[in-house]
């Protein structure tokens, strides 16, 4: 019984080596691609929303320079601007 263990096990194994090499490996990857990656795969105007579907994105986006805004009043040690002008 023992020796039909073994000889079983030493059949399975070489059988095992013969099926892991029948798959070829896969082909490179060719260097010239026509894919355009675009942000998220919704194109420009659009978002993943929280179920994964495409979104528009709403209102406007403005972009303006950094205001810079005087104090008209100090609070306590000057740390914070109690009123803005």
């Amino acid at each position: 019984m023992k020796k039909l263990f073994v000889a079983a096990l030493f059949a399975s194994t070489i059988a095992g080596f013969g099926v892991a090499n029948a798959m070829s490996p896969a082909p490179a990857a060719p260097t010239g691609s026509d894919v355009i990656n675009v942000a998220q795969g919704c194109g420009p105007g659009f978002h993943r929303g929280a179920y994964g579907r495409c979104r528009a994105n709403r209102g406007r986006v403005v972009v303006r320079p950094p205001m810079v805004r005087k104090c008209r009043y100090w609070g306590p040690g000057r740390r914070v601007c109690r009123t803005w002008w």
